[in-house]
């Protein structure tokens, strides 16, 4: 049969292939597999393809084998004793007749060639297990090396950190539940290490059978790998040009964009591209996708990072690209970064490694891209992945590994074609990928949000200092919607005059929906910033009439204009918003009289919503909404918005809420009627408190809406601020994700932070977005904004005016000079020194606790 299909009738159709090699099998990523699928072969071959496509596609098998099994076979695999006589199906393969009469439906017919030899697991898990054990071997000898130097010089009681967590050296404190908080805990740790290396069980039990143990080397090396990085922070070796360790509360503002689809997966990217086109072009493909690449490792002083910045490619988090280190013992920082979201968001205990794993595994959609180079270090350091469920694509020649019990497809694959590997990482993973499919010259995704259009780069530019620039979105009747029609009324950016670089613009967008309502389209209207923004070579700023957008030459260059501005919103207002929308026109002006005029009658608009919106209230309503999109992080977790109660994200208010459960009526966000009033003070209704109990899986069973001791609303890990309770000034001090620097009840935020999160309900502790501290039913069961003792700084500033009229409301005009922060004090008695020469209406309340 080598090279040819057999000589029956439908062989030839769609949907029948032929595998004669192992180069083969990738042709089954071409094919749509949701139904039974029919292999003929040898039965070791076959068996093995079978049991692949059935853990990736869940699907069953149809096996028609040359040769008796000798094992059992797994569940939805099946032996049929005939051969194939015939293949029907109009144009492609729908079902296979049997020669003993027999047929079924299939979407699939493999043929796999009795010439195809492939290795074995064993012998793949062999060449696997040489290198790896060398490179464990190696780094165990090498950590004890530097660490009896280190404490030779330093001392076993020398402290030793990353910068900004609470979880110590995360990897060890999540595996091993062991704090290492100076050198000697190292020596703890190392010996963890050696144990887990030899095969023997960690003190928290931790041992991976998988692999004949081997995966437990790499967990080993994992972990020499922490301390090393950690050595090297103390050494002031690193960071190695890139930002080194993560900080807790960046991975805490990513909780948001991980779960509603802005970030769909996360590749840790060893070594540098075959060259810089290869290197642009695969990053260019991954943000496209909205994957985030850590880069990390070096082949002979050539990086990944250096071949993006030779080309002029912007590097940050807010390009989705971020240089963890130049050298390979950098990648531990993409290690530690992940093992945290489960203790973050997970709810997961420091010492629960079967947890830490199995969430990693099926929560954080990570993967590692191997490029250009391998040793025993590096073979050490897949098996750590791999323990974790996080499969390794390469673009070397190295021996495949196909599912293991760690991870949820293959473990590990070779890629060489460039332009197939970010597809290949993709399936690889199992990550979904949701592509705007919009018609610009510019590459458009999430990823190209943070992008910064500078000076030296600008073509051309709308408002800022540089001229006025409005955008309005309106509802209008069917009749005065034309859907799809893009306007320009005034000059384009290739008509300015010579040495101009500015124009006035107004972006006139009119909607017509069955559905759409008058408060959606402020909603609709905040999207503008985000929609433009995703546009490679396109900045924008603002809202409503303080807008400001900026165009690179880059970006015109490639033939962007002003009507494409309408072509992207038209197209993501019905992507994002078809529920609620059923047609939409724009309208770009550039003339300044037209441009004046529409900002005028806009500007009355502007006005009655903020009147409008300044008069919902909890009690205008009888239905609040809730907020489960961060379940898939923390599954215990139920945000429950009210109009005076945005999420603790900061990111959704009640009229969002309301927009998504119209758009999405099976989603997140789910309408909840309040229901009979237990409780005014605390903010409890029955039906509430019922949802909560239900979605919350039984875990909390009351509510309070307004109250910060007594059922307060539980957290994930994304929060803006946390509020907690200072029982000594009878207040709470309320602080915010980006602050650094101590509190006075003695932890910074990231320690708070371990206290608060993961879907559980924590008296004294509430995580709230920003704005909420504003609103008249922040903690107004314990006396609201009077309470507020201590805030840093820049959050004071950040809330600015706002938070002076909040305080005048509350009924004291001279609050904010009362409330002390870091500029004060950040020591609980001198703080209560403060309270009391300023006479702070905290002192003189009803007891907090």
């Amino acid at each position: 049969m080598a090279n040819l299909l057999p000589q029956i009738p439908g062989a030839r159709k769609k949907g029948v292939l032929l595998l004669s090699s192992e180069d083969d099998f990738k042709k089954l990523d071409e094919h749509l597999i949701n139904d039974t699928v029919c292999i003929e072969g040898p039965f070791q071959s076959a068996l093995r393809i079978a049991k692949l496509i059935r853990d990736k596609h869940k699907v069953s098998i149809k096996l028609v084998s040359i040769g008796e099994p000798n094992t059992q076979l797994p569940e939805d695999i099946e032996i049929i004793n005939s051969s194939i006589q015939e293949i029907v199906g109009e144009g492609r393969a729908e079902a296979v007749k049997f020669k003993d009469g027999k047929a079924i439906g299939v979407c699939l017919v493999l043929f796999i060639d009795q010439a195809v030899e492939l290795k074995s697991e064993e012998e793949m898990t062999n060449v696997i297990a040489e290198l790896g054990i060398k490179g464990t071997t190696d780094v165990l000898a090498l950590t004890r090396q530097v660490l009896d130097k280190a404490i030779s010089e330093k001392g076993r009681s020398a402290k030793i950190e990353f910068h900004q967590t609470n979880y110590h050296l995360p990897l060890i404190n999540a595996l091993l539940n062991i704090e290492v908080k100076n050198l000697g805990g190292c020596l703890a740790a190392l010996q963890q290490a050696q144990a887990l290396a030899d095969n023997h069980p960690a003190s928290t039990g931790l041992i991976i059978n998988s692999l004949d143990g081997l995966l437990n080397k790499g967990v080993a090396t994992l972990i020499c790998e922490e301390i090393l990085a950690a050595l090297a922070v103390l050494n002031q070796e690193h960071p190695k040009e890139g930002i080194g360790f993560i900080p807790d509360n960046i991975l805490r503002s990513l909780g948001l964009q991980l779960v509603d689809g802005r970030i769909s997966g996360i590749a840790v990217i060893l070594g540098p591209a075959t060259d810089e086109k290869s290197a642009v072009d695969l990053i260019r493909s991954f943000q496209s996708r909205s994957i985030v690449s850590l880069l990390a490792g070096n082949v002979n002083g050539n990086t990944f990072r250096q071949q993006l910045t030779n080309q002029g490619i912007q590097l940050g988090l807010d390009n989705y690209i971020v240089p963890l280190g130049d050298d390979y013992l950098s990648a531990i920082y993409a290690v530690n970064f992940a093992v945290r979201a489960p203790l973050i968001y997970g709810g997961i205990k420091p010492g629960q490694w079967e947890g830490v794993a199995d969430y990693i595994r099926n929560r954080v959609p990570a993967f590692v891209l191997l490029l250009s180079h391998v040793d025993e270090l590096l073979v050490a350091t897949g098996l750590g992945a791999l323990a974790f469920g996080l499969p390794i694509i390469t673009d070397l020649e190295v021996p495949q590994l196909g599912k293991i019990d760690t991870t949820l497809f293959e473990a590990l694959v070779t890629e060489k074609n460039y332009q197939k590997i970010p597809s290949r990482c993709i399936i690889t993973r199992g990550i979904k990928v949701k592509m705007a499919e919009v018609a610009v010259p510019v590459a458009y995704a999430a990823a190209f949000e943070g992008e910064r259009v500078r000076r030296e780069q600008l073509a051309v530019e709308f408002g800022g200092k540089a001229s006025e620039a409005i955008e309005f979105l309106s509802t209008k009747e069917e009749s005065e919607v034309e859907d799809g029609l893009i306007e320009l009324i005034g000059p384009d950016i290739d008509q300015l005059p010579a040495g101009s670089k500015s124009l006035p613009l107004a972006i006139i967008i009119d909607v017509f929906g069955r559905k759409m309502q008058k408060d959606f389209e402020p909603i609709l209207e905040r999207q503008v910033h985000r929609f433009v923004n995703y546009a490679m070579g396109l900045m924008h700023m603002g809202q409503r009439d303080m807008v400001w957008i900026r165009v690179s030459k880059d970006a015109f260059g490639k033939g962007l204009r002003l009507k494409h501005l309408g072509t992207i919103l038209h197209a993501m207002l019905h992507q994002e918003y078809s529920a609620i929308v059923d047609k939409v026109q724009i309208k770009l002006y550039t003339d300044q009289a037209d441009v004046k005029k529409l900002s005028a009658g806009a500007q009355k608009i502007f006005n009655e919503r903020d009147e409008r919106l300044a008069g919902m209230n909890d009690e205008s309503v009888d239905t609040f909404y809730s907020c489960l999109l961060c379940q898939s992080f923390a599954s215990n977790h139920v945000c429950v918005v009210t109009p005076e109660r945005l999420g603790l994200c900061g990111a959704y208010s009640w009229l969002d809420a309301k927009a998504s459960f119209e758009i999405t009526p099976t989603g997140p966000n789910q309408p909840i009627p309040k229901g009979n009033l237990l409780d005014q003070r605390l903010g409890q209704w029955d039906k509430i408190n019922e949802f909560v109990q239900q979605k919350s899986n039984q875990t909390i069973d009351t509510v309070s809406m307004y109250s910060l001791m007594d059922g307060p609303q539980s957290s994930c890990g994304c929060f803006e601020c946390i509020v907690a309770v200072i029982p000594e000034a009878n207040g709470v001090m309320v602080v915010h994700r980006d602050y650094v620097g101590m509190t006075p009840s003695g932890m910074s935020f990231t320690t708070l932070a371990g206290s608060v999160g993961g879907g559980v309900q924590t008296p004294g502790f509430l995580g709230v977005g920003k704005l909420y501290i504003l609103s008249k039913k922040f903690i107004s069961a314990e006396g609201g904004l009077k309470r507020v003792v201590w805030m840093p700084k820049e959050l004071k500033e950040i809330l600015g005016d706002r938070l002076k009229a909040a305080c005048t409301q509350a009924g004291q005009a001279d609050l904010l000079d009362k409330i002390a922060d870091e500029s004060i004090t950040t020591n609980s008695e001198e703080l209560l020194v403060f309270l009391n020469k300023v006479s702070h209406p905290a002192l003189t309340m009803d007891p907090i606790i």
